[in-house]
């Protein structure tokens, strides 16, 4: 992505327009973004331990998202990066099923005992040296067994394959995200929460309050390689958004790791603590990655120039039907985390029920269309029900699984709902096939293994240990009120 050699100010593409998946698609080879990005490279592997070396840096840190999206990682020395690059680093099968909590559950038959080994590669061609952190470099991994060969539970490998599926079909895909965060005083004490500023939302004096991070993000993120096309202060206290620019899905999640660990080593840098946790507060407005996804043809984006809703062709059409039926099993993956549960309430804007609408911002699948002032390219599905502790890769396969599967089978969407279904009567909802989304963690997990295309997308190794980590998540929380249920959560992200 970068020059690690240079200063970390070349970027490789950059768009600037406001929504995560507006205008022309990135330019990566999608292949790149496949296996071939994570094969073994010793000569380029050499070149970049010279440059890292001469350029200062101490440490490679390899890293990869659980089961729960939360950042494990592996720190080489910068001497040492080639071969890492060569043998990958050592780590346990058993992150597979760390919980939330960092608890271990071996109620995941195949990983049920604490033996064995696997590898860490690092993705070479993604090595990135961090601005905010000069003395380190960044670069993404990808699990593999202690051979070398594909493990199961690779969550970057589950989004490879669901990305060639799609291509294989003729279709190409664009992701982009908004990432809100809260940002609080850093102290020394238990962990309360302390809002930056807690004045009126979206305004300057917002962005004022913490003008020297913000100055120092923008600048970062940039440098690091993550386009940015809007930065502003968000609805709740201490809350701050983001957007990234669109780019292929695997990109498009790499970024994201990279984006949290910018956000969080420039808020350290100001003395404040970052969280991305769904909820930080019990009862206040929570933190949503909402997830944006364009679908193409030859070039041309599916959401847009037909006659349905919004411009919606047929196939786009068919695309965000397949979401909306799949919605229960793909919001398991998306939000998975029962601070994801707490945080998903009707009127928050956050996606409570099963319903799609054209610019509604209450609806779980928001249809952004096309406008003569962005264009064609702009138009996108918004996925809202998503949030920090869901796996982006993960997430993200299964909502390219849900819509593919949509276009294959030429689905037809329901009408466009407009208004908040939350102040309609059970029966009006029912007759417009509009029901709420799971509020427990076993209705969650019941959609997930009820649903053969989103199982069959993950893997059942992979679904096996998905559903064991949210079981021990949910045993653990067992007896505990919400607001205990909501803290254990808030520094996670």
């Amino acid at each position: 992505m970068l020059d690690v050699a240079g200063s970390g100010a070349q970027q490789t593409e950059t768009d600037q327009r406001d929504l995560p998946t507006a205008g022309a698609a990135d330019q990566r080879d999608p292949a790149a973004s496949g296996a071939a990005a994570g094969q073994r490279d010793p000569v380029a592997g050499r070149a970049a331990q010279a440059d890292l070396v001469a350029a200062g840096v101490a440490g490679v840190t390899i890293v990869w998202a659980d089961n729960n999206g939360i950042p494990r990682s592996r720190t080489v020395p910068a001497g040492q990066y080639d071969a890492a690059v060569e043998r990958g680093a050592g780590i346990t099968p058993l992150f597979a099923v760390f919980d939330s909590h960092d608890g271990i559950t071996f109620e995941h038959a195949p990983l049920g005992t604490p033996s064995g080994d696997i590898r860490l590669m690092p993705v070479a061609d993604r090595l990135v040296r961090l601005a905010g952190q000069p003395g380190f470099a960044w670069v993404p991994g990808r699990q593999v067994a202690a051979d070398g060969s594909a493990w199961p539970y690779d969550q970057r490998g589950v989004l490879e394959r669901q990305v060639a599926g799609a291509a294989a079909l003729g279709l190409d895909l664009l992701a982009g995200y908004e990432m809100e965060f809260h940002l609080s005083r850093a102290s020394d004490d238990d962990g309360d929460v302390r809002p930056v500023y807690d004045g009126p939302s979206y305004g300057p004096a917002k962005m004022l309050a913490v003008d020297a991070f913000a100055e120092q993000l923008l600048r970062d993120l940039d440098r690091n390689g993550v386009p940015v096309g809007q930065f502003h202060g968000e609805y709740g206290p201490g809350q701050f958004e983001f957007n990234i620019a669109p780019a292929d899905p695997v990109t498009a999640a790499d970024r994201q790791l990279l984006a949290r660990q910018t956000v969080h080593a420039a808020a350290r840098a100001h003395g404040l603590r970052a969280s991305f946790a769904p909820l930080v507060t019990l009862g206040q407005v929570g933190n949503g990655w909402h997830l944006h996804t364009s679908v193409f043809r030859a070039g041309a984006n599916l959401l847009s120039g037909g006659d349905g809703p919004g411009g919606l062709t047929a196939e786009g059409g068919a695309y965000l039907a397949g979401l909306l039926r799949d919605l229960p099993a793909i919001v398991a993956v998306s939000a998975p985390s029962l601070s994801s549960l707490q945080r998903r309430r009707p009127g928050y804007w956050c996606g409570a029920y099963t319903f799609w609408g054209v610019e509604n911002r209450e609806a779980s699948l928001r249809f952004v269309p096309a406008t003569p002032l962005l264009g064609a390219g702009h138009a996108n599905v918004e996925l809202k029900p998503s949030d920090a502790s869901a796996n982006p890769y993960l997430a993200l396969a299964a909502v390219i699984a849900a819509g593919v599967a949509g276009v294959e089978d030429g689905l037809t969407p329901p009408d466009p709902v407009q208004e908040d279904p939350g102040g309609w009567s059970e029966e009006r909802r029912a007759a417009h096939g509009i029901r709420r989304l799971p509020v427990t963690v076993e209705e969650q997990l019941a959609e997930l293994r009820a649903n053969e295309r989103i199982r069959a997308a993950l893997g059942e190794e992979l679904v096996g240990a998905f559903i064991a980590v949210r079981e021990s998540d949910a045993a653990r929380a067992t007896g505990r009120d919400a607001a205990d249920v909501v803290r254990s959560y808030r520094w996670l992200y």
